[in-house]
C-alpha cells in the first residue's frame, strides 16, 4: 500500500551551447526512462543466459504548450534541433533531496520537431523527443 502520494510539478531545464531555457512554465509532460543496454556476458559452462550492463540509455519525452516568441518554447527547441544538449529535470522544484532527485542528462539529441501544430479551438502543443546522451542522478 502506497504511503505518500506525490503532485507532480516537474521542472525542465535545457541548454544549448551558452543559452539556458526553462520550459517549466509550459511543460504539461515529461517523461525521463533511463537504463543500460544488455550486453550477453554467457559462457560455454553457463546453463542460463548472464547479462551484464552496457552503455547507458536515456530517452525523454517532453510535452508542451507552443509558444512563440524570445526564449519561448518554438525558439528554444529550434535552436536544440541537430544538437547535442543537456537536460536537468526535477518531479517537484530546484532543491534536491532524497524526494526529490535531480536528474542531469548531458549530450542528448534532438532530431526533430513540429514548429507548427495548429487547430480551430485548441491550444498548440508540441511533443519533443531527447534520445541518447548519459544521465546522473543527484540527491544533494
Amino acid at each position: 500500500m502506497a504511503t505518500t502520494t506525490f503532485l507532480a510539478n516537474a521542472t525542465v531545464n535545457m541548454t544549448v551551447g551558452a543559452s539556458t531555457y526553462d520550459l517549466s512554465d509550459q511543460a504539461t509532460n515529461v517523461t525521463l526512462t533511463v537504463g543500460s543496454e544488455a550486453l550477453e556476458a554467457t559462457a560455454m559452462g553457463d546453463t542460463g543466459r548472464r547479462m551484464v550492463a552496457g552503455l547507458q540509455s536515456v530517452e525523454v519525452s517532453l510535452e508542451m504548450f507552443l509558444s512563440y516568441g524570445t526564449s519561448e518554447v518554438e525558439a528554444a527547441l529550434a535552436d536544440a534541433v541537430g544538437k547535442q544538449v543537456t537536460l536537468v529535470i526535477s518531479p517537484s522544484g530546484t532543491t534536491e533531496s532524497a524526494s526529490n532527485p535531480e536528474y542531469t542528462i548531458t549530450a542528448t539529441y534532438l532530431e526533430s520537431f513540429t514548429p507548427i501544430a495548429s487547430a480551430v479551438g485548441e491550444l498548440s502543443k508540441v511533443t519533443a523527443t531527447f534520445q541518447g546522451g548519459s544521465y546522473a542522478r543527484d540527491i544533494v
